[in-house]
């Protein structure tokens, strides 16, 4: 695992990771990556499934091994993940550091255009 990532998982998001992996026949075993939301340019979502797909490990918590595309680890930076549930559902939501801005839905965050740079 990359010793230099700054990048955390919440006991929470991590008993979520388990089942949800375990559920789908992975057990131990999740990946997230980036998806650039097309709508409004500079915007990514987490997206969070079973399997590894080709990624490599960048977290391991509680019993699961979270993978992520080499590509996106810069991406990964600071970044913390959680999990909520409540009566109406649940998702993972993903916190940040300064050089962030995060988006209402708690998925969704921006790199600040002079950390970019």
């Amino acid at each position: 695992m990359n010793k230099l990532l700054s990048f955390t998982v919440t006991p929470t998001a991590s008993a979520e990771l388990v089942r949800q992996s375990a559920f789908a026949g992975t057990p131990g075993i999740m990946h997230i990556d980036f998806l650039e939301d097309s709508s409004i340019k500079g915007w990514f979502h987490i997206r969070v499934q079973p399997g590894k797909n080709n990624g490599v490990p960048v977290a391991r918590a509680d019993g699961v091994t979270l993978y992520a595309p080499s590509d996106q680890l810069d991406l990964l930076q600071g970044l913390n993940l959680n999990y909520y549930a409540d009566l109406s559902g649940g998702g993972f939501l993903i916190s940040t550091s300064m050089g962030y801005e995060t988006c209402s839905c708690g998925a969704g965050f921006k790199i600040k255009r002079e950390i970019r740079e």
